[in-house]
This record gives structure tokens, sequence and C-alpha cells, in this order.
């Protein structure tokens, strides 16, 4: 029997089974299966996650349209002829609809 040829091919065997534990580890797919697996687990973490966006979305277009607001009543104070009209009839339809 050649004991050194299976000593060998153990050795390499076990150099790649240590690679692709490291890759796994790495890539965080023992997580991902994991959550996969279960479910429940999974409904969950969709439900809040989406739960998250929504809310964050919300707050995001809220300060985002306040200070286009702000920015529009500036200008409108500025009196350029044009532009002022069209900005105070949009800001006059916002607060309207407060």
């Amino acid at each position: 029997m050649d004991h050194d040829g299976d000593k060998k091919v153990y050795e390499e065997l076990n150099q790649k089974l240590d690679r692709l534990n490291y890759i796994f580890t790495k890539n965080n797919v023992i997580d991902l299966i994991e959550v996969l697996g279960n479910r429940k687990s999974l409904f969950f973490r969709n439900v809040f996650s989406g739960i998250g966006k929504g809310i964050g979305i919300g707050i995001g277009v809220t300060v985002i349209t306040a200070v286009l607001v702000i920015l529009l009543q500036k200008i409108v104070t500025l009196n350029i002829p044009v532009i002022g009209e069209y900005i105070a009839d949009i800001i006059d339809i916002v607060e309207k609809s407060r």
C-alpha cells in the first residue's frame, strides 16, 4: 500500500476544505443558509425590514419636501418676476393641502 500517497491526498483535501470553510465564513453563506432554512425567521426579518424601509422613506420625503418648500419661499422673497409667480402658486397649493 502507498501510505505516503494517501497521506498526501488527505492533506490536499484538508487544505481545500479549510479554504472552502474560509470562503463560506467570509461570505456569510452559513448564516444565509440558516435564515433561508427557517421560514418563520425569514418572514419576520422581511416584515421588519419592510417596515424600516417604509418609515425611512416617509421621513426622507418629509425632510426633502420641507427643505424644498423653505427654499421656494426664499426664492419668492427675492421677487424674481416669472419664477416667483409659479413658486408662489406652488406654495399656496402645498399650504392649502395641509
